[in-house]
């Protein structure tokens, strides 16, 4: 090629070249939408979503008042916690989000309460009475009957294997996981549970929390106990029916 003479420019057919400005236009709507939404770099918050400062105080005085009250139930003398008229317990926490300090929140992670309207069987021994005593305003507990136990637990048991929640459709994955204890099948789960044996802490251990429905009634919304007209507390056999609506 003689030098100074122009290059010959390559032909790129127009179909291509359409393709080519539609890609670049949709390119470009695409970022211009992830601009305005908040993708492109994080979620764009929502204005109800930041909270103001006096929401923040409100929240803060909530919570050292939640602190407070927890203090001045675990004053109350130890005989004052009543002598339960069974061995095994079910407990559904059933209130706690924002208000909760973070003392309360550990304890009810401790009962492996760790959202609302998860229950779990717990035996009824002094210290598992007064961290009920420390979490009151946020779970209601009774005495399940052995209906209840044996529901709960083929309806909505779920066993944990390698930090996984396994469904218990097989006796199999009962012996994988509780035959060294003697426990090889859904009916000695069962057995063992609803007479708080001797295992029955590796059991409830490998069974985790229940989760619940919401109950359509049963729950009027109200942190005073149950005794006094409220939700929370002892309900003693009447956690039955509340069972029921929940299962």
């Amino acid at each position: 090629m003689a030098e100074g003479e122009p290059l010959a420019l390559t032909y790129i057919p127009e179909v291509i070249l359409k393709k080519r400005k539609h890609k670049e236009e949709s390119i470009a709507l695409t970022r211009k939408n992830q601009l305005e939404l908040g993708q492109h770099g994080g979620k764009k918050k929502k204005v109800d979503d930041i909270k103001r400062p006096e929401q923040l105080v409100r929240e803060f005085r909530d919570k050292e008042l939640d602190l407070i009250r927890m203090k001045q139930r675990t004053k109350r003398a130890k005989s004052g916690l009543s002598i339960p008229n069974s061995k095994l317990l079910f407990v559904i926490r059933i209130h706690g989000k924002n208000d909760m300090h973070p003392k309360t929140r550990n304890i009810l992670y401790k009962l492996r309460l760790t959202r609302i309207f998860h229950g779990v069987f717990l035996k009824a021994t002094p210290g598992v009475l007064e961290l009920l005593q420390k979490v009151e305003p946020y779970v209601t507990y009774g005495y399940p009957n052995v209906k209840n136990v044996s529901d709960l637990i083929y309806k909505k048991g779920y066993g944990k294997i390698d930090n996984k929640r396994v469904p218990l459709v097989d006796n199999n994955i009962i012996e994988q996981a509780l035959g060294k204890h003697g426990i090889v099948c859904l009916e000695d789960v069962v057995h063992e549970v609803a007479n708080a044996g001797p295992h029955f802490k590796e059991i409830v251990s490998f069974l985790g929390s229940f989760s619940l429905n919401r109950p359509k009634e049963g729950l009027l919304g109200k942190k005073a106990l149950y005794k006094d007209g409220g939700d929370t507390g002892n309900r003693e056999n009447q956690i039955n029916d509340l069972i029921n609506k929940m299962n």
